[in-house]
């Protein structure tokens, strides 16, 4: 063995795990993330106890890419995503964190990830002297939700059913995973966010949700957005790339815009750690281009 072999080896025990907060430039706010740039040699076990470690609502974690994904060498990667309890099939916060973390070390320019939803690609540029990323999202779809599932989400939440805003109906969106859209009336209403954790988690699980993207309308292309997070053990999550992607996706099939358009999501401000989320809508493209900044917030 050669001391590069043994150095990788010691690598892979013990692999280097970066802290970046991305949709914020500023440590204190947006969405914190792990992202462990090298993998391999991490089963699925050491991913999740990683990630539990952690206690973000994700960790994201790359390996070479599959041989038939495609993209430029040296650029595209298998990223999986893991939440303190269990894997997820895409997570936007994450995608754009370890976008930003490759683009400090091998430079900004386009990149190609494998996700379990399909392939992302994400594009880094540098605006202002400071590094963004904007993921494509795989081809989003919108559904309705059931009458019986629709009242049992709101009793978990302790909303009335008045309380809803009847030009934003419910929807369940999918952008890479999904998520079940409920427009409140008021910002009052958005801002009083207590919910029963086990009872939502209960139905997310049986629909296949993974977060309520609970939405307020500022003006016709700004909103303020919350995200339960129970089915990944987290009641909150700051700043929810994958839950914008899919409301790109309900903005575009309900007509709250027409394309091109650009959403301005504000997140994670009743947690006081704001972040900001912009999803563009391109005309002929069905899919959401989700953009936002990331920081460094400590490395392990």
């Amino acid at each position: 063995m050669t001391l590069d072999d043994a150095a990788r080896g010691a690598a892979r025990t013990a692999p280097e795990v970066l802290r970046y907060t991305a949709f914020s430039t500023d440590p204190e706010g947006g969405n914190p993330a792990g992202v462990v740039l090298d993998a391999e040699g991490l089963d699925d076990a050491a991913q999740l106890a990683i990630a539990a470690e952690l206690d973000y609502s994700e960790t994201a974690f790359l390996t070479p890419p599959p041989a038939d994904l495609g993209g430029t060498a040296g650029r595209a990667f298998t990223i999986r995503f893991f939440s303190p309890l269990a894997e997820v099939a895409f997570c936007g916060h994450a995608t754009v964190a370890t976008a930003v973390a490759l683009a400090e070390r091998i430079g900004p320019g386009d990149l190609l990830f494998a996700t379990q939803a399909g392939p992302v690609p994400v594009t880094v540029r540098e605006q202002d002297g400071v590094l963004r990323a904007t993921l494509t999202s795989v081809a989003p779809h919108v559904a309705a939700v059931g009458e019986a599932d629709l009242t049992e989400a709101l009793a978990a939440l302790d909303w009335p059913a008045g309380d809803l805003d009847p030009a934003l109906p419910p929807r369940i969106a999918f952008a890479g995973n999904n998520h079940l859209v409920l427009a409140a009336a008021t910002r009052d209403r958005l801002a009083a966010l207590d919910y029963d954790f086990d009872r939502l988690a209960a139905l997310m699980e049986r629909l296949d949700l993974t977060t309520l993207q609970l939405v307020w309308r500022e003006s016709e292309s700004v909103f303020h957005v919350r995200d339960p997070f129970p089915v990944g053990g987290v009641v909150e999550d700051p700043a929810t790339g994958a839950a914008a992607a899919a409301f790109g996706a309900y903005a575009r099939e309900l007509k709250l815009v027409t394309a091109p358009a650009t959403l301005t999501l504000h997140q994670g401000h009743d947690m006081g750690r704001p972040g900001l989320l912009t999803v563009e809508l391109r005309e002929g493209d069905a899919r959401s281009h989700v953009s936002g900044a990331a920081t460094v917030i400590g490395e392990g």
